[in-house]
């Protein structure tokens, strides 16, 4: 079992930045693929990012390469996501997940555990 916890959500004007952490806690072992997903309101959950184990194969979706970094700690307890020049469009509850396998790729359906998510608002 693996519990997982979001934090550094919160409210930032557009062109702000923020950084979310994900506390990794139970089989850390068991960790090989970890993400984030994002769900604003009345639409699909959406990748995010996604990062292998030894912060190897770093992956983003189009619309926040460039303006995101994902990474994760050596000791398999934490997974981060530095958000900067932030849109309006970034609103949304960001979500970490993970892997056992190295084969999860952009669907909500390729990870075992989830977070309970944090609020992100970018006011324009």
């Amino acid at each position: 079992q693996v519990q997982l916890e979001e934090s550094g959500g919160g409210l930032v004007q557009a062109g702000g930045s923020l950084r979310l952490t994900c506390t990794v806690s139970g089989h850390v072992y068991a960790l090989f693929t970890m993400a984030w997903f994002r769900q604003a309101p009345g639409k699909d959950r959406e990748f995010v990012a996604r990062i292998l184990a030894n912060n190897y194969m770093p992956e983003y979706s189009d619309s926040v390469k460039g303006r995101f970094t994902i990474s994760r700690d050596a000791g398999e307890t934490a997974l981060f996501l530095q958000m900067s020049s932030l849109k309006p469009d970034d609103t949304a509850v960001y979500y970490c997940s993970v892997s056992e396998t190295a084969t999860a790729k952009q669907s909500p359906s390729d990870y075992n555990w989830w977070g309970q998510g944090t609020q992100v608002t970018i006011s324009s």
